[in-house]
């Protein structure tokens, strides 16, 4: 099945999963995580075993690309590296914060390496650094992030004969 055939049957099954007087809709944006299909599958992986309830993005990027920033109720698709739907997240809260301000807190709900403030600094310095470069910025300590915390609200079992 093709991936927007495999988007469009998740969100049908999840509306499906609604109180009987759900308005029909088009399935929201999906999304990868990451800038690469291996990160965009540790991320997802790491989302859907419950870990990663967090996620953050520069400001910058939104601006760069003139995307609305997340809302909290706002659907979305999660995707595998290789763009195969995996669940319907809902953002829940969203912040702008400046990179230094992120707190424990967040970064243990970002759900990677070892949780630690210290892991998230050196990760996402790193992360930032490579994508703003492709946006013509440069990362720094006070820069604004979109910090977004998230959850899954519906995911079904992968089936080998529909995902290819």
């Amino acid at each position: 099945m093709d991936h927007r055939t495999a988007i469009e049957h998740l969100w049908q099954s999840y509306l499906a999963t609604l109180s009987p007087g759900a308005q029909p809709s088009p399935p929201p944006e999906p999304w990868i995580f990451g800038d690469s299909p291996r990160l965009a599958d540790e991320l997802a992986t790491l989302i859907m075993a419950g870990t990663k309830t967090a996620t953050c993005a520069a400001l910058w990027e939104y601006e760069a690309d003139g995307e609305p920033l997340p809302q909290p109720g706002q659907l979305g698709i999660l995707q595998d590296g290789a763009g195969r739907p995996l669940a319907v997240v809902q953002t829940v809260e969203m912040q702008i914060k400046p990179y230094d301000q992120v707190d424990a807190a967040f970064a243990y709900e970002e759900g990677e390496g070892d949780r630690s403030l210290a892991y998230w600094r050196e990760a996402h310095r790193r992360f930032f650094t490579r994508v703003l470069a492709v946006i013509g910025r440069e990362f720094n300590e006070t820069m604004p992030l979109v910090c977004e915390r998230f959850r899954v609200v519906f995911s079904q079992p992968a089936s080998g004969a529909d995902n290819p």
